[in-house]
């Protein structure tokens, strides 16, 4: 039956205040759904749905977009993607700090690549395959994926604490150059981590070519968040000039107590780099990181947890201060012991972490890793957090803005075409909420409690979570970055 003005309608949200992700003032409008797009923004009282749902005294939004996530091998194991959907993510952006799940076929990864395993997980010798596997078993959420240049390391290298040979670089940009035609939307670097510590500059170039013609996005843990940040920020912006492509700068801080108050001074240079190069930056509403147990003075500085740890189990959740002083020995020393191993680390300032998020460029992501025992409270709460506690409670922004922040701003920054905002044709990725009852609940204490507040989420016109709870439905798609 061909579609006319009088169709009815599959869903009418009725009597809610919308904010459709472009920073626009919030207005009262019906919203109409059919098939898988926004059809109606508007009164509609008069036209006819298969089912009208009432949220009135609610917010309309975009689904939130989350700009930095590890969930590469959790749209697989867990598609119900109840961690993300029960707080109003949609899409999620995967592939990040040089980690992806593909194209490795490895027992045992190394360290941080564990962070995505499961035990068997890295069998994708090819990102093609991978992306076909979650069309196949399609999740909850969309995915737009990118490729992990220690993921290639470790494909291609014997051996990974030095650089890369000239034939070595030529095979790993070849993988990623099939990566980025199978639809990868770009290629994230870790020079952070140890796969890639040892990488050079040039070498990080020379793998990423491949952006270039496909007009991919380049994604960065950077080598430094510490003192030699500026130095870190430079090799950043050249990678980008070089490759003449968009840079994400992974979950922007400042860390370590000498460093505390420094965003003031970053930002200002990643603003003034913005007026000449396409920049983008994300973060994390908490003053605790999470990643790997790493032997690093300036991360082991203040309170440390484990959230997990292969040798002893029993162990997640603790106190690595309390760990050492059982063993006798110092902190930094006790870490060796404990490999692998995943940890907290509260090594950020509460008014960095809000001048940071509060920068008129910053997108919000999670930065969750789905697969600890014990993970940061980030994985379940973060868009909460950002709409309850800093928006609402502390002031920080509008409503409007957050939602933009976790919206708009991030489907334009990385290529999401029809996503990201409340209009006909738009893709119809929604979320309903409280706006006085939405609060993160997930703690360090409890990090997988849920959020409260998140009423209903459709993915792709279809409903997801509906009265506090999952429907069931895995309506997520592969998504592909479209080049401005």
């Amino acid at each position: 039956m061909p579609e006319t003005p009088s169709t009815p309608f599959d869903y009418i949200l009725t009597g809610g205040t919308l904010i459709d992700g472009t920073q626009a003032p919030r207005r009262q409008a019906d919203v109409g759904v059919r098939g898988d797009r926004v059809a109606a923004i508007g009164d509609l009282s008069g036209a006819q749905a298969h089912r009208r749902i009432d949220v009135s005294g609610k917010i309309v939004a975009p689904g939130f977009i989350d700009s930095h996530t590890h969930d590469d091998n959790y749209l697989l194991a867990r598609p119900d993607m109840t961690a993300k959907v029960s707080q109003g993510v949609t899409t999620v952006i995967t592939g990040n700090c040089g980690i992806s799940l593909a194209p490795l076929a490895h027992a045992s990864p190394p360290p941080p690549l564990d962070l995505l395993d499961e035990g068997g997980s890295y069998h994708f010798t090819d990102f093609g395959h991978y992306l076909d596997a979650l069309r196949q078993a399609p999740p909850a959420v969309n995915a737009a994926c990118m490729v992990g240049h220690s993921t290639l390391r470790a494909a291609v290298m014997p051996a990974l604490d030095r650089a890369a040979t000239a034939d070595e670089i030529d095979a790993m940009r070849e993988l990623a150059e099939q990566a980025m035609a199978a639809g990868a939307i770009g290629i994230s670097t870790g020079t952070f981590y140890p796969p890639a510590a040892n990488a050079t500059t040039e070498e990080l170039i020379e793998v990423c070519r491949p952006l270039t013609a496909h007009h991919g996005i380049y994604a960065t843990h950077m080598r430094d968040e510490g003192d030699h940040i500026v130095d870190a920020l430079q090799e950043t912006f050249r990678i980008g000039r070089e490759l003449n492509v968009p840079v994400v700068i992974s979950h922007h801080k400042v860390m370590g107590r000498n460093n505390f108050g420094r965003s003031g001074e970053t930002l200002a240079i990643i603003e003034d780099a913005m007026a000449r190069q396409p920049i983008a930056i994300d973060a994390y509403p908490y003053i605790a990181g999470s990643s790997m147990l790493k032997k690093d003075r300036t991360m082991l500085a203040g309170k440390t947890v484990l959230t997990w740890c292969k040798p002893f189990p029993e162990l997640a959740g603790r106190d690595l201060d309390d760990i050492a002083a059982e063993r006798g020995k110092a902190k930094y020393d006790v870490v060796d012991e404990l490999q692998p191993a995943g940890a907290i680390y509260f090594m950020m300032d509460e008014a960095d972490v809000q001048r940071i998020l509060a920068f008129d460029s910053t997108m919000i992501g999670s930065d969750g890793l789905p697969h600890d025992e014990r993970p940061h409270p980030r994985l379940w709460g973060t868009f909460p957090r950002v709409l309850g506690h800093y928006a609402r409670d502390v002031g920080l922004f509008s409503l409007e803005t957050a939602v933009w922040k976790m919206t708009g701003l991030t489907a334009a920054k990385f290529g999401l075409a029809d996503r990201g905002r409340i209009e006909p044709g738009a893709y119809a990725d929604l979320v309903v909420f409280d706006a006085q009852a939405i609060v993160d609940a997930a703690t360090f204490e409890k990090p997988t409690e849920r959020a409260q507040g998140i009423e209903a989420v459709f993915v792709n016109g279809t409903p997801v979570w509906i009265d506090q709870a999952h429907s069931g439905a895995r309506p997520g798609r592969v998504l592909e970055r479209r080049a401005a």
